[in-house]
């Protein structure tokens, strides 16, 4: 089934290719309408993913920072979600 994201009235990406960990839905990095993610300096970590980078993600003017998250360098056990990205704070998922 086709997912689709979207923030503050923008199509953040669309696919039909979505891992779901814990929850989220990971869309393909080739899915994300690039323009509308910047690079974040935040990191956190999941003791069995690994390290998350973010993006911010703008969209009709307004920020949302860190709305979005990836794992450059997944664990083992997290290597479904390599080159994949998800998203939090607002961000909609769902059916496209």
């Amino acid at each position: 089934m086709k997912k689709r994201a979207e923030w503050n009235g923008v199509v953040l990406a669309e696919s039909d290719d979505i891992v779901t960990v814990e929850g989220n839905a990971y869309f393909p990095e080739a899915s994300l309408r690039r323009e509308h993610f910047a690079p974040s300096d935040t990191h956190t970590v999941c003791g069995w993913k690994g390290t998350a980078s973010y993006h911010h993600v703008t969209a009709n003017g307004a920020t949302n920072r860190d709305a979005a998250w990836y794992y450059p360098e997944p664990k083992e056990a997290a290597q479904s979600i390599r080159g994949r990205v998800a998203f939090w704070k607002g961000v909609t998922v769902r059916d496209a």
